[in-house]
């Protein structure tokens, strides 16, 4: 138990530096996330070590349950793959230029617009797709309009990780926690959706307050003249997604699991898409560029968090974390913790470890612990960078359009609109669960 536990502290303490410190590095033309490379080192520590025997883990991959990895994994990917495949058609940034389209002359208006359109987008696509997708929109509209993009960078990230709570989809820690626990898509939102709107409310007060003076400035709007460039794809895209959604509502009704469901709409996407091409013989750009976007570093992460969740639990050390956690103000305990934890270590690893540690699932205080768990996995991520893999992509890209916006940054704001934020649907959750 003693070796797993140091081992398991190196990894996550590694993993952390790796993301402050250097969190890709470049081999060629190929830049590769030093994250996914250390959780693998230590997973496969762990295994040579004999602390986790391989049969165990066989018998995990192989098993029918939904928290299969595997399943979570064609789950998320098959979701990302619809969403970025509607980016590249143009939908998101359509939609970003009818928002500011408009807005009026004065940032307020804008600011209101885009936190709208990030929330409501978020909530049926994902956090992840949000950050890739909006950020640099942000970044080329701040700059060019010559107006300070904080206010508009902190409400993106904050928003997008706040309103991706109220569906299952919405992130992946959502959905590992609460397959873990059997919970379908309909049960999830029905608990989920009124912490989720008293969060985004708290949170968007707390930004416009924050930024008052900045929002009050007027706005020099600048004519885009980007159109759609494939309205069959767009058609096509949209139609796959409202049907994946509206299965996913049915799922617990018609008795399929989330990931086939998911899993059949992009595999039907990408046959209709390739179809596409061939008559239309416009080029592959759209697929390619799709497939390119995909996040495939994520598998070995996730894969290599699940081999050291395993051997905790292997050694018992899960249930010791459990045992101490206990079953009383598992609202409160639950997501406290969470929330620190994914500053700690991540919120994938923090998840897939904080889906052991309740001792019945079913009951009401195992349920109360995967609620606020799925809260603190997805408001913790805007406390610190390390908070989520989108916190990692978010400095990245802030950084290659010469905006700092780092620790410190993360920090200062974190502090002053995470922790209300949190608090609040915290409160909510456990009234909800009563």
């Amino acid at each position: 138990m003693i070796a797993t536990a140091v081992i398991t502290i190196l990894t996550f303490l590694t993993l952390s530096l790796s993301i402050l410190l250097f969190p890709s590095i470049k081999l060629g033309k190929i830049r590769i996330g030093t994250y996914w490379v250390t959780a693998l080192a230590g997973a496969l520590l762990l295994l040579c070590c004999g602390l986790v025997p391989l049969r165990t883990v066989w018998d995990a991959l192989t098993d029918t349950s939904a928290i299969n990895p595997l399943k979570i994994l064609v789950l998320f990917f098959s979701m990302t793959f619809l969403s970025v495949l509607l980016d590249e058609v143009g939908l998101f940034r359509f939609l970003a230029k009818k928002a500011t389209s408009v807005t009026g002359s004065y940032q307020f208006s804008l600011f209101v617009a885009l936190y709208c359109l990030v929330s409501i987008l978020t909530i049926f696509t994902s956090n992840d797709i949000m950050i890739l997708t909006l950020t640099p929109f942000i970044c080329f509209f701040c700059k060019n309009t010559r107006i300070n993009p904080l206010p508009y960078l902190v409400s993106e990230f904050a928003a997008a990780n706040t309103w991706s709570m109220m569906l299952i989809i919405g992130n992946p820690t959502n959905i590992y926690l609460a397959t873990s626990a059997g919970i379908d898509f309909l049960s999830y939102l029905r608990v989920m959706l009124l912490p989720t709107i008293a969060a985004g409310l708290v949170e968007f007060a707390l930004i416009v307050l924050v930024f008052r003076r900045q929002l009050k400035k007027k706005l020099e709007t600048q004519e885009d003249d980007f159109v759609i460039k494939s309205k069959p794809d767009l058609v096509i895209g949209l139609i796959h997604l409202f049907v994946c959604l509206v299965f996913l509502v049915l799922s617990g009704y018609v008795h399929l699991e989330m990931w086939l469901i998911s899993a059949a709409c992009a595999l039907s996407l990408l046959l209709c898409t390739v179809i596409v091409r061939f008559v239309r013989r416009d080029g592959w750009c759209y697929l390619t560029t799709s497939l390119k976007r995909l996040p495939w570093q994520l598998i070995p992460f996730v894969m290599s968090m699940f081999v050291i969740v395993i051997c905790l639990g292997h050694q018992g050390i899960s249930e010791e974390l459990g045992r101490l956690l206990g079953d009383k103000a598992c609202v409160w305990t639950y997501g406290a913790s969470s929330f620190l934890a994914a500053n700690l270590i991540n919120n994938i690893p923090m998840s897939m470890l904080f889906s052991t540690l309740p001792g019945d699932l079913s009951s009401l205080s195992g349920l109360q612990a995967v609620f606020a768990s799925v809260i603190g996995s997805n408001i913790g991520a805007f406390l610190t960078p390390i908070g989520a893999l989108a916190g990692i992509m978010f400095t990245s890209l802030t950084e290659r359009f010469g905006i700092r916006y780092g620790y410190r940054e993360f920090i200062k704001y974190g502090v002053i609109i995470a922790v209300p934020t949190i608090v609040t649907a915290l409160l909510v959750l456990s009234l909800v669960l009563r």
